[in-house]
């Protein structure tokens, strides 16, 4: 039991990480999109005035697909936070931190769950922010790098001197999110297996495959045996 404690505080841990994890990829894709009056900027296209040396955008995706990513992010936040404060609740309640194996099975979906959404949302801003910076290196003059851009300027009201470093942090933040989760689901397995070993009950030294002890008769050596009484 002490193994399965020990896990389930690593794995309240991880709980905590993932809250801030999800806090930043929401909130920095957030400041892009409000940035760019609310435009979503994956996937999108820039234009570039080489007169006025200034940036516009061209082309954006629609904002639902960012107000997906967001909301991915903060329903992953939320879980973990409310996991959170159940089991440091429980414990300061019970001075014990427990848990059923129906609870198990649940955490098992969710973990494989929220894995399938984290890894769709970092590939949308992957796939998307590269064809961001695509579309920037081929229409912005004098730009050698995608975090160059932050430093033209953009047509008003238009903001860009952090796009590229709050799509990359969003970026970031969901994919160790991600691997978080994997551990997260990785202990609940373990935790899972150490609960089922508990539950087996041990078979007598002299039993053959866990099958009931022998009787006295069936122990008695065959050979030797002493003569029966006429």
């Amino acid at each position: 039991m002490m193994a399965v404690s020990v896990l389930l505080v690593l794995e309240l841990s991880l709980y905590a990480c993932c809250f801030v994890c999800g806090i930043v990829a929401a909130a920095s894709l957030t400041i892009v999109q409000g940035n760019f009056g609310g435009l979503c900027m994956l996937y999108g296209r820039v234009s570039y005035n080489a007169t006025g040396n200034v940036i516009g955008v061209q082309a954006s995706t629609s904002a639902s697909l960012c107000y997906f990513v967001s909301a991915i992010s903060i329903m992953v936040a939320v879980v973990c936070f409310s996991l959170s404060v159940y089991w440091v609740y429980a414990f300061c309640m019970e001075g014990e931190l427990r848990r059923e194996r129906v609870w198990l099975n649940v955490m098992v979906v969710v973990s494989g769950i929220f894995l399938f959404f984290l890894l769709i949302t970092g590939c949308m801003l992957k796939i998307g922010r590269d064809s961001l910076c695509d579309s920037i290196l081929k229409t912005v003059s004098g730009v050698k790098s995608c975090d160059e851009v932050q430093k033209k300027n953009w047509v008003s009201p238009i903001q860009g001197s952090m796009i590229y470093t709050n799509l990359h942090k969003s970026e970031t933040a969901v994919w160790v999110n991600f691997f978080f989760w994997l551990i997260i689901g990785t202990l609940v397995i373990v935790q899972k297996r150490q609960s089922s070993g508990a539950k087996l009950v041990p078979t007598p030294a002299g039993s053959l495959f866990g099958e009931p002890g022998a009787s006295a008769a069936e122990t008695e050596p065959f050979f030797n045996r002493p003569p029966r009484p006429q």
